[in-house]
């Protein structure tokens, strides 16, 4: 585990302390698990967004027009 410094306004400093008092934690360990939580949302996101960039597309028609919008699929 790294030990890091972490510079912030002082409105975020007691914004951080009073929220992880409510958690009944410290400090260092609420931002760590933000920070944790932050790096599975964006790992999540880009696998899903890699997925959809890399996936086949089939959007013929078959001479039939697109559904409007307000037809849905």
């Amino acid at each position: 585990m790294k030990n890091v410094t972490v510079s912030m306004d002082d409105s975020v400093a007691d914004w951080a302390r009073l929220e992880a008092a409510r958690r009944n934690t410290s400090v260092s360990r609420l931002l760590g698990e933000l920070l944790a939580d932050k790096m599975r949302h964006d790992d999540a996101y880009e696998r899903a967004l890699q997925d959809w960039l890399h996936r086949e597309r089939s959007w013929a028609s078959d001479g039939q027009p697109y559904p409007t919008r307000g037809q849905g699929l």
